[in-house]
């Protein structure tokens, strides 16, 4: 297994590559569930595309194309499955508490890593604060750290390995910067050029290939069904609501290419989309979308394959 672990991501940066991001991560005690918090003081226009079969979310109906127009100042993501969720009140206080916001919108994803946090309790307001509190524009740390503390991927046949958080981004040439940050915490195997680097494994130490096993008639079992892989584009570009909502559509491309199988019944993918409007430029509408979807594709599968190797 060690020699997957030693290859590395093409991509470069990571997610505060954008101007005006921050990054936050803190993990429990134990070390084996935490939070990532994503911070962006100045504001950020929203969208989302959930496309997993068994999301844990939080406020995403408020950010979907034909709401209000509230800005985004934060964003948690977070093991502890569905008991997680509360501690999205560490990021309010944390904005309320800077005079950003008084009511601030904080969407929050989980992932369910619950069997390998073996009784530890979920992440609450007071980590996720913590986590705000070291959030900064330097390099993002990858692996087991903040919410991919816990993370595992391939968990349908054989034995999961250990996966976590990564991290990319690319400055378009002429245009806008666009990265990601992925939580990698998937049913599935994690692929790369045609090859899995990350994933079930059988007793040998070679891999399933769950969905090869899957298509010669082997029926998928579910005994470790801690799942889910969850992430946050963003952007310099400026879109409206509906074009942030549909560049991380397009961004599941990125998801689908790195992870098989993907958007299962047991997982409950998610990809965030921030779009920080300060690069301006003629190109507009639906070029910009396509090109700013595109590149979050590309920087999404950097993202998932080098969370999952960066793991320890």
């Amino acid at each position: 297994m060690e020699k997957y672990r030693k290859m590395k991501g093409a991509a470069k940066g990571g997610l505060t590559d954008v101007p005006g991001i921050l990054v936050g991560n803190a993990e429990s005690e134990c070390g084996c569930t935490g939070c990532t918090v994503i911070l962006c003081p100045a504001g950020a226009v929203p969208g989302v595309s959930v496309s997993g079969g068994s999301p844990g979310t939080q406020n995403t109906d408020l950010i979907r194309p034909g709401t209000a127009e509230y800005p985004i100042y934060g964003l948690l993501l977070t093991g502890g499955s569905f008991f997680g969720l509360p501690a999205s009140g560490g990021v309010m206080r944390w904005i309320v508490e800077r005079g950003i916001d008084e009511v601030p919108l904080v969407p929050a994803a989980v992932i369910n890593d619950l069997t390998f946090a073996k009784g530890s309790p979920p992440p609450t307001a007071a980590l996720a604060y913590a986590a705000c509190q070291a959030a900064n524009a330097g390099p993002v740390p990858e692996g087991n750290v903040g919410a991919g503390a816990g993370a595992t991927a391939g968990k349908i046949y054989g034995r999961p390995m250990k996966s976590g958080l990564g991290t990319a981004s690319i400055c378009i040439p002429g245009g806008p910067v666009v990265a990601a940050l992925a939580v990698v915490n998937p049913l599935g195997d994690i692929w790369r050029g045609g090859r899995i680097v990350v994933g079930a494994l059988n007793t040998d130490g070679s891999f399933v290939n769950q969905t090869q096993a899957m298509l010669t008639g082997v029926p998928p079992r579910y005994s470790q069904s801690m799942n889910t892989t969850i992430a946050v584009v963003a952007t310099t570009a400026t879109l409206t609501k509906a074009e942030a909502n549909r560049v991380a559509e397009l961004a599941e491309d990125g998801m689908a290419r790195s992870i098989s199988p993907d958007h299962t019944q047991l997982d409950g993918d998610t990809i965030f989309c921030l779009a920080l409007g300060s690069y301006t430029s003629n190109l507009t509408g639906d070029e910009l979308v396509t090109l700013v979807g595109t590149a979050a594709a590309v920087v999404l599968e950097e993202s998932i394959i080098r969370g999952a190797l960066a793991a320890q």
